[in-house]
């Protein structure tokens, strides 16, 4: 039997590895990255949407956005309440946003040569059911 979990969880860990790899320089991590690219396509958002998003717990959200917020690439205002604190990027951030995207790219690129379309469209759509199947549709989709 396949274990489809145990093989998504080596494809993602070999994606995180090697997006580590390409944006050490930045001080940016690939869980971050993730993060970055959802306010940038998205917008600002509580940092429970963000947690909800990124599928992680409150205090692992918090030690990201406090990282990314002393590397100067997020800023956090409140919300109408108070207790919601509302997640933004930096000019900053935005200004950088292209040459990680494009690092992100490139390694996208690498990871399916010699897939075909056809291939490709038959993961997207295995894979989007998988999510579903497993947490319901809650999931923000770019």
């Amino acid at each position: 039997m396949v274990l489809y979990g145990h093989q998504a969880g080596q494809l993602s860990r070999t994606f995180k590895k090697v997006l580590n790899e390409q944006l050490h320089d930045s001080h940016l991590y690939a869980a971050q990255w993730g993060l970055v690219m959802f306010l940038y396509t998205e917008g600002p958002h509580s940092q429970r949407a963000i947690a909800d998003y990124m599928k992680v717990e409150a205090p692992t959200l918090t030690r990201m956005v406090n990282r990314l917020n002393q590397e100067g690439w997020i800023k956090k205002e409140e919300g109408l309440d108070r207790r919601k604190r509302i997640i933004g990027l930096t000019d900053e951030a935005k200004k950088h946003y292209q040459d990680w995207k494009d690092i992100s790219d490139k390694i996208e690129k690498k990871a399916i040569r010699g897939i075909s379309e056809e291939e490709l469209e038959v993961f997207q759509k295995v894979s989007e059911k998988m999510i579903v199947n497993l947490d319901g549709d809650k999931r923000y989709a770019f």
